[in-house]
């Protein structure tokens, strides 16, 4: 892999617009992707869930991520001059550690049936983007896979089955990547005429958890097909302190010998509430991010200043992983910012995850804009970082 990537999640980009989310920069409103580009950002993570509305319709909020509207974000980074790295979650909403939610049309599938539909969706999924010329340069085969995916078939220790799942996916995403070089899909973005393949990531959270990382790749290493790059999470409120992170990497680095990407990370730069913003009753909205009780634990405190010495103490040391594996970061929803209409779920998407809420927006101060969309200093220290060759 080339360049040290700085990436970021956008996946709720066509939302926050319709919300009137608005972006300045220096004073000036300007488009969120040229801001991005300014700032030296080359990659957006870009999450598709199955169906994410109910059998009667009602949306499931954040970001609304089926294949229709991450294709249009697509096609725009894309336009923009941005990477794409596709983040399927086989999920009709969130997928991560706590909730592996089958898709409501694969509720009754057993095990050969899954395999078959996570190919199948992982197969139309790629040709629909590839088609419609969105620079893929990254594919991620599920999400958060710490305890498995599809529950219950594929939930940790069953790992046998964690491991047909996820190949269904690899080889999903090389037939399509065959397809591609071979001319058989028309309409392939020019960027991607000099990638000699798609490299395909498995992605696990808690960052810090070395013992989380060895058992699950040792058993994947025998099970499972070849790929790329192994993501992770990294959260310092979370996932333990940045030096635990930087050992689990520089472990996994010589133990797997593949390229490591820590594919969400963020960092607080307020504990102010953002109230005022949102225009939710007391009852709809999730609140902060992060806790007082969670902001003890952390190295930097959560204000602009530590939200860049946090960053900068962090790309230093992914950037400095043994033998060169450290490939690169995706800032998790830096644009979210505090509007109303946009959280992370709705009661309809409440009642598929079986979460009693509520449902505001917990992510504002994470952003890398402040609550009136202004553009914070950690962005021009991504900018002016520079990753020994």
């Amino acid at each position: 892999m080339g360049k040290f990537i700085k990436g970021m999640d956008l996946s709720t980009m066509l939302e926050l617009e319709r919300c009137g989310a608005a972006y300045y920069d220096g004073g000036r409103k300007a488009d969120i992707l040229d801001i991005m580009k300014s700032y030296d950002v080359d990659t957006i993570r870009i999450r598709v869930w199955n169906d994410p509305w109910s059998e009667t319709g009602e949306s499931y909020g954040a970001g609304e991520n089926d294949v229709k509207t991450s294709l249009e974000i697509g096609k725009r980074v894309t336009a923009a001059g941005f990477g794409v790295l596709l983040n399927l979650h086989y999920s009709d909403f969130w997928a991560d550690p706590g909730k592996q939610f089958k898709p409501k049309a694969w509720a009754s599938y057993g095990m050969e049936e899954l395999e078959r539909a996570v190919y199948e969706f992982t197969l139309d999924t790629m040709r629909t983007f590839l088609e419609n010329g969105v620079n893929l340069t990254m594919v991620q085969v599920g999400n958060e896979l710490s305890n498995g995916l599809l529950w219950p078939e594929g939930k940790v220790p069953n790992y046998e089955n964690i491991a047909r799942l996820v190949n269904a996916g690899i080889r999903a995403v090389r037939k399509a990547d065959e397809e591609r070089l071979s001319g058989s899909i028309k309409g392939v973005a020019p960027q991607m005429a000099g990638l000699d393949k798609i490299p395909v990531m498995i992605h696990l959270d808690n960052g810090g958890n070395n013992a989380l990382y060895r058992e699950w790749f040792d058993h994947f290493t025998k099970l499972g097909d070849d790929f790329e790059i192994i993501g992770l999470s990294y959260y310092p409120f979370w996932h333990g302190t940045l030096q635990m992170l930087n050992d689990n990497m520089n472990d996994i680095a010589k133990r797997y010998g593949k390229d490591l990407i820590v594919a969400e990370v963020s960092m607080g730069y307020t504990m102010e509430d953002y109230k005022a913003y949102e225009k939710l009753s007391d009852s709809e909205r999730k609140g902060y991010a992060t806790k007082p009780s969670l902001v003890e634990k952390i190295e930097y405190p959560m204000t602009v200043q530590g939200q860049c010495d946090f960053m900068e103490d962090f790309l230093n040391r992914v950037s400095h992983i043994e033998g060169g594996k450290g490939k690169g970061f995706f800032y998790w929803e830096p644009a979210w910012i505090p509007v109303a209409g946009s959280g992370w779920a709705t009661p309809a998407s409440l009642k598929y995850i079986q979460d009693p809420g509520p449902c505001g927006n917990e992510w504002a101060n994470q952003a890398l804009f402040d609550y009136q969309g202004n553009a914070l200093p950690a962005l021009a220290l991504i900018r002016d970082f520079k990753a020994e060759d």
